[in-house]
């Protein structure tokens, strides 16, 4: 079982590895800081090196609950190598601060959520909703959360806490994952939105850019598409 480094600290940008196991596309650590997708969120991209030897690491996969690092090459790896991990940290840092900034968008429309993706630049959420939210309210109250420097933080909830509180789960279609007894929560600002979350987030609002625009489209009677844009 991969030890996942990335959940209780996003920052990590390099970790020290082992390879366990050898697949025909990838290879399973011991531990990792590479995000798989999940969630809506793309899978980390970077790099592993051995020796003198860098392979670049073209995608991050949960595969039969494993992690996979998918590579480039993998023809002169063996089982117990020794390896550095090192993540394409400018990627992912925008990553995060999309998905913080999807969590804080959830704050202003209080409706449920039906799908949702990620990238580095945009993302985007679906609501159950009948009629279409103003964009240029969204984006006004966008930025003016991003710049209350709310922290963000990490915690958990037992499953039997979640099961008495289902009104947390703000997703219709994926419930979190069970079966450890424990639920990780993301808090942003002490319950400006407080809900269930695999990913990675900023430390803090304020290391959000600004939200140059948004984009809201009907995807039928009762599902409007959210898309929040950084460029």
């Amino acid at each position: 079982m991969t030890s996942e480094l990335f959940r209780n600290d996003s920052y990590l940008k390099s970790c020290n590895s082992k390879i366990i196991k050898i697949e025909d596309d990838g290879i399973i650590l011991d531990q990792t800081i590479f995000y798989p997708e999940a969630g809506g969120q793309p899978g980390d991209k970077g790099k592993i090196i051995i020796g003198n030897e860098q392979i670049d690491v073209l995608d991050t996969r949960y595969v039969n609950n494993e992690i996979i690092h998918v590579l480039e090459n993998i023809s002169n790896l063996s089982v117990d190598d020794e390896i550095e991990c090192k993540i394409d940290w400018e990627r992912r840092f925008n990553i995060m601060q999309v998905h913080t900034t999807l969590h804080l968008l959830c704050s202003l429309i209080s409706a449920p959520v039906t799908g949702g993706q990620i990238n580095e630049n945009k993302g985007r959420l679906d609501f159950d909703l009948e009629s279409k939210p103003n964009k240029e309210e969204i984006l006004e109250g966008l930025n003016n959360l991003i710049k209350q420097n709310y922290e963000v933080s990490i915690s958990s909830i037992s499953e039997t806490e979640l099961d008495e509180k289902p009104d947390l789960v703000r997703t219709m279609a994926v419930q979190p994952p069970r079966g450890k007894g424990e639920i990780r929560m993301i808090d942003i600002g002490k319950g400006v939105d407080y809900q269930p979350c695999g990913g990675t987030h900023v430390n803090n609002t304020s290391e959000i850019r600004e939200v140059k625009k948004i984009k809201v489209e009907n995807k039928g009677r009762m599902n409007k598409r959210v898309i929040v844009d950084f460029l």
